[in-house]
């Protein structure tokens, strides 16, 4: 019977490290090698008020477009402590381009490569940018876009910050999911 209880909750974990990420439900911890190639665990979700997850790219026009606003958003709120993560499931860019990408556009929040794009899979990301927040037990409470505008003179919706704002000040968020746009992330298979 030992063995039996054993083998159901292994079970278990391996269904809820495949199980697809969706609003308002809890999302599985994952690690992943950050561009230096030491692994870095996502998911100790209390540790932080909040924690972005952003898919992003080196080589995609609209993702490079938020540069500096992803920049700027990971300083500002991570000072108020919430936890940005960077992932790039691009199968053509490799660590060595990911590494001189994020030192380049002054990134403070770790890059990781997701090879085989299990994350981007897991989470249904599609494009990059692509940002999912996380609240601090773990339930996914925002999916979307940075903001509405490639162009920063242009945003009128800046639905990440206004989710992130809302978290900070315990309340509801108020727009859940928008629809990411930006270049499709380049899978294998």
């Amino acid at each position: 019977v030992g063995n039996h209880g054993t083998q159901v909750l292994q079970m278990i974990d391996a269904a809820q490290k495949n199980a697809k990420v969706e609003i308002d439900q809890p999302v599985a911890p994952f690690s992943l090698p950050n561009y230096d190639g030491k692994t870095v665990s996502v998911g100790d979700w209390s540790t932080h008020k909040a924690t972005a997850i952003l898919f992003i790219a080196t080589q995609c026009p609209i993702s490079n477009a938020y540069n500096e606003r992803m920049a700027e958003i990971a300083k500002t709120y991570g000072a108020k402590g919430v936890r940005f993560v960077g992932v790039n499931s691009n199968k053509q860019e490799n660590v060595t381009e990911i590494a001189g990408h994020a030192k380049q556009h002054g990134f403070s929040f770790p890059v990781l490569k997701d090879e085989g794009n299990k994350i981007a899979d897991r989470f249904e990301a599609q494009v990059t940018p692509e940002v999912y927040v996380v609240d601090n037990k773990g339930v996914l409470r925002y999916h979307g876009y940075i903001d509405d505008s490639r162009n920063p003179n242009n945003v009128k919706s800046r639905d990440l910050q206004n989710a992130l704002d809302a978290l900070l000040a315990n309340k509801p968020v108020p727009v859940k999911e928008t629809s990411a746009f930006g270049c499709s992330i380049k899978r294998v298979g």
